[in-house]
């Protein structure tokens, strides 16, 4: 896999594209809105100099990662793809289209993957002509620092398909992998996600503070951040999409998000990426 593009320029589609980059993989990020574009490119530089900085790579290696990246504002530009990742928002409707579209413009050898922390595969494979391609490949933010890859197939996945993007991940990207049913969640957040909820639940019903709620966990249980601040990071709009999309499987009530995150989602309450969730940081 030489040729790889890459939908969506935020926190997830940037680190995609650098770990990319990185490995010698010539790269094409699509992001429609011309702000997204000058946010993304500040992003890379910031994430590469940092990796600079701290001796993981050498600065020449930073520059050519940066120069291995292209940037664009239509789907067209995947075009000559041989995997394209998407790392869109967790919302179906918006993943599904995107699915239709990128079908009729990439090669039909393509693969097509998702970076989706919670959708099933199958939904977005069944509106393909190549549902064999289709396959969950799920990176961790930061994706250029956390070593781990989610493979998750489909029911009309491959195994040449799940073999491909494990080789990808494992052999040219150096992540280790592990593989997934496709259920919403798969492995990590339907573990991660009832814990984060339950410790939003403790908050809102008044029986701790959000600081006594983190600190327990990391100075009790060496957890190296607490749930609350590791929903910020996650962003609390990642966190209720994928909440709802297991609750909406599963039926089970610890899957459900909080009337509290709800609310601050929708006041824009978002986590580090608008400066302030359950805790105040410095606006990016």
């Amino acid at each position: 896999m030489q040729r790889i593009g890459v939908i969506g320029g935020g926190t997830m589609g940037a680190g995609i594209a650098e770990v990319s980059a990185r490995a010698g993989c010539d790269v094409v990020v699509v992001e429609a809105d011309p702000a997204g574009v000058e946010r993304f490119r500040a992003r890379l530089q910031k994430s590469l100099r940092r990796a600079a900085d701290s001796s993981r790579i050498s600065q020449a290696a930073a520059d050519a990662a940066f120069a291995r990246i292209d940037i664009a504002t239509e789907l067209e530009a995947t075009a000559h793809s041989q995997l394209v990742i998407e790392a869109v928002p967790e919302v179906e409707s918006l993943k599904l289209d995107l699915f239709r579209e990128l079908d009729d413009i990439l090669p039909p050898d393509a693969v097509l993957a998702s970076n989706t922390s919670s959708i099933p595969l199958v939904k977005m494979a069944s509106v393909t002509k190549r549902p064999d391609k289709v396959v969950g490949v799920h990176f961790f933010n930061p994706a250029p620092v956390l070593p781990l890859v989610e493979i998750v197939a489909s029911l009309l996945t491959s195994d040449e398909t799940v073999a491909a993007a494990t080789a990808f991940a494992e052999d040219q990207l150096g992540k280790t992998t592990i593989r997934s049913k496709d259920r919403a969640g798969f492995i990590v957040n339907a573990l991660l996600i009832p814990y984060v909820l339950s410790a939003i639940r403790m908050m809102e019903s008044g029986f701790a503070s959000a600081e006594d709620i983190d600190a327990g966990m990391v100075q009790g249980c060496a957890h190296p951040q607490g749930p609350l601040a590791l929903a910020d990071l996650i962003g609390l709009d990642t966190t209720a999409a994928v909440a709802q999309s297991m609750y909406e499987e599963f039926k089970e009530p610890l899957y459900a998000p909080p009337p509290l995150l709800l609310r601050m989602v929708d006041a824009g309450l978002l986590g580090r990426k608008t400066g302030r969730g359950f805790f105040p940081y410095a606006r990016r």
